[in-house]
């Protein structure tokens, strides 16, 4: 049986309020680029608790990357690729799940126009924000390409200026096997934060609900199950 947590904005939000503080100490970013569609709402709520008196909003960049794959399974259980419904059986529609795929798709990168050019970028510290770190695939990518353009630009500038210092926020880690990696030196600096680290179980984030109410619903059950058996727990120590 799969086992879901259901998590409300108001939980996420204090998450970012709680990752804030550290996030000023060790990381200091000078822009945010969320990886979309999971970061972007944990990066616009960062960005409210690292704002400085007398300084301007950090801007925040997107990128696009896909590495889960829709699948259909019908009543019977048998399973097909999203992009062919049709070969699910019964009359009873089908129920849309996602699974890891294998391959990291970019949909969408840097919007040079704001930025002004990729040069711009070269010395920064930059905070990459996405919901949770899985299987790490998605992470590796966009840390290695974001390395390759940034170092493509330092190129082009001769080779001068200082490196571009590349952090990651997510809100979960899954503590289990990565098929990614990470560079070794963004580890040993500490320049990967999670705000929790979890089990491998099916999180459901808020903008993920098509009904709020009952994904909130949902959500306060658990809590409140968490609550009574903490309660027992309690009482019989």
């Amino acid at each position: 049986m799969v086992v879901k947590e259901y998590l409300t904005y108001n939980q996420i939000h204090k998450l970012c309020q709680e990752a804030a503080p550290r996030i000023l100490r060790d990381f200091r970013p000078q822009l945010i680029i969320a990886i979309g569609g999971g970061g972007y709402v944990p990066a616009r709520i960062l960005r409210s608790f690292l704002k400085q008196p007398g300084s301007p909003n950090i801007p925040i960049q997107a990128i696009g990357l896909s590495l889960y794959e829709e699948l259909y399974t019908s009543a019977n259980g048998t399973s097909c690729s999203v992009t062919s419904p049709s070969t699910t059986s019964g009359n009873l529609a089908p129920t849309i799940i996602e699974r890891p795929g294998t391959v990291v798709t970019r949909t969408q990168w840097l919007d040079l126009n704001s930025l002004g050019d990729m040069q711009n970028l070269v010395g920064k510290r930059i905070l990459i924000v996405d919901e949770v770190d899985d299987t790490r695939t998605t992470l590796q990518y966009a840390v290695q390409e974001l390395e390759k353009d940034l170092e493509t630009a330092r190129q082009k500038l001769g080779g001068k200026g200082d490196p571009t210092v590349l952090s990651i926020f997510v809100l979960h880690n899954k503590q289990k096997q990565k098929k990614g990696c990470l560079p070794q030196g963004m580890l040993n600096d500490n320049r990967y934060m999670a705000a929790r680290n979890v089990e491998d179980i099916w999180i459901c984030y808020p903008w993920e609900a098509t009904d709020i109410d009952e994904h909130d619903r949902l959500a306060n059950q658990q809590q409140q199950k968490a609550k009574e058996g903490s309660k027992l727990i309690t009482a019989g120590t």
